[in-house]
């Protein structure tokens, strides 16, 4: 057995060359995408009502700062790259650990990946009317409801998927330096937004001065337009509508995790991620909850609703500035899911790397370039993220004409319960750790414990009932995809060359 500085492949682990500051910018960029700017119109449309729509992102905020401050327990403790399958892996098993790393590859992070690429190539087109999702370079071919196309949108999806995949080979540093720049430049951009709508915005025409703020009737909302054959009405059919509101907030926040994948490339891990995970978090709920101020008090509550494409941000800046409103978001959102892109792609492939190095993996994962990159592992997920970006669903129309819309969102709606459960896993082998393993070394404890894990997973049990209840189709496919990596696991397993070795076993912070 080789020493606890090698991988099985007999090569060096990473370097550590994250800061606090990096780190932060980690958790930042990848959260900040283009969610903010669009979720707020279907969270209005569901609750009908300004308070609960802010409140929807106050509980879904809460949520991810429980979550971090929880998270940063056990990442402080268990600092090794691809960190969350690391803790699963420990906490309960190899297996919870792989299903994890299964459903993050098929569609969790390649998804989000694919999706925010899309979302970057979308508003790139308002620059550049040639980029378009109907400037088809393969016209669509389609089998049932489904259909393979490559327009000139798609096009744009893919190379930027291909390009910041390939820089990130270059090794951490650039990684880093590209993820700090956009991330600072994109949190400067929402935050002009904010000022701009609270300075400027305010309009005596807006929800906040002409809408109820808690009485949704009185806005016109009705539970079956909102959720058309909801089997409930009145006050029952508003709390079910309002975890499904949350869904959008709570997902725009998301992808905190992804600094514990850097685990092994982090300084002074003790100190680095209670500080990435808690200013982190912290900055971006505040900056959402008041992005979403912005929007009320500068638009009317049906505009917020009814905003062209979902677009709340562009409305909100269209309303303040004219028709060049439109011009300034886009290109903030082009800064946000560029940045947004490059903290997924850095991160995510170091879960296939470690991944890799337990045997669970294709074995060229677990080498690392002289640069320190896991080249195999970023290339394996950058392919399956551009190839993500090529099917579209297929549905006929009342008029009989066949609309084309994108399947990576369908199957990010299937992971939705899915992503959560394994966000309170995480959690929740905070507290396996701490029966398990009380006499590992903790650099940090987590405030207040065990209140905050017992707010997410509480909260969490919440939502993934309700999805489950309102939309059981979906979130049965999305239990389906993570059980079909089971007979994955077990051939993967059986093939392994070597088992988890005896002292990875014991001593889950070793490199």
């Amino acid at each position: 057995m080789g020493s606890q500085n090698e991988n099985k492949s007999g090569s060096k682990p990473p370097a550590r060359q994250l800061g606090a500051l990096d780190a932060t910018m980690i958790v930042m960029g990848s959260m900040i995408g283009s969610g903010v700017f669009i979720t707020s119109a279907e969270s209005s449309r569901l609750t009908g009502a300004p308070g609960y729509l802010l409140l929807a992102w106050l509980v879904s905020g809460l949520m991810t700062i429980a979550g971090a401050a929880c998270a940063a327990e056990i990442a402080a403790m268990m600092p090794r790259v691809g960190g969350q399958y690391v803790f699963l892996r420990t906490a309960y098993s190899p297996a919870v650990g792989f299903l994890f790393g299964w459903a993050m590859f098929l569609v969790v992070q390649s998804g989000t990946i694919a999706a925010v690429a899309v979302a970057f190539a979308k508003f790139l087109g308002v620059f550049l009317p040639a980029v378009a999702a109907d400037q088809y370079l393969i016209p669509p071919i389609q089998a049932g409801r489904y259909a393979v196309s490559l327009s000139t949108q798609q096009l744009v999806a893919v190379s930027l998927v291909v390009f910041l995949t390939v820089v990130n080979m270059g090794g951490l540093s650039i990684g880093k330096w590209i993820q700090n720049t956009f991330t600072f430049t994109k949190t400067a951009a929402l935050l002009g937004l904010i000022v701009l709508g609270l300075v400027v915005g305010w309009n005596i025409k807006s929800a906040a001065y002409t809408s109820s703020w808690w009485d949704s009737a009185a806005n016109g909302w009705s539970s079956n337009a909102a959720f058309p054959g909801l089997p409930v009405e009145g006050g029952s059919a508003l709390v079910l509508l309002f975890g499904m509101a949350m869904i959008g907030p709570l997902f725009s926040q998301s992808a905190w995790n992804n600094v514990t994948f850097t685990g092994g490339e982090v300084k002074d891990p003790g100190r680095t991620f209670p500080i990435a995970l808690l200013v982190g978090t912290l900055s971006v709920v505040l900056l959402y909850v008041l992005a979403n101020v912005a929007y009320l008090v500068t638009l009317p509550f049906s505009e917020i609703e009814n905003a062209p494409n979902d677009r709340v941000g562009t409305a909100a800046l269209e309303a303040m500035l004219g028709p060049a409103g439109a011009k300034v978001m886009a290109g903030a959102i082009l800064i946000s899911t560029f940045g947004c892109v490059n903290g997924l792609v850095l991160a995510g492939a170091r879960v296939y790397y470690a991944m890799a190095r337990d045997g669970l993996f294709f074995r060229p994962a677990a080498l690392l370039n002289r640069k320190g990159a896991p080249t195999a592992a970023l290339a394996a997920q950058g392919v399956w993220a551009a190839i993500l970006t090529l099917p579209v669903t297929a549905a006929t129309d009342k008029a009989g004409v066949i609309k084309f819309g994108n399947l990576y969102n369908e199957l990010l709606e299937y992971v939705i319960p899915v992503d959560v459960m394994f966000y309170s896993l995480m959690i929740g082998a905070v507290v396996a750790m701490r029966i398990k393993a009380p006499a590992l070394k903790r650099p940090y404890r987590t405030v207040a414990y065990p209140l905050p894990a017992i707010i997410y997973i509480g909260l969490a049990v919440l939502l993934a009932a309700d999805f489950i209840y309102l939309k059981p189709s979906t979130s049965g496919m999305g239990f389906l995809i993570v059980l079909a990596g089971l007979p994955v696991y077990w051939v993967w397993s059986r093939a392994a060359a070597q088992p988890l070795s005896p002292a990875t076993k014991s001593d889950p912070t070793a490199p």
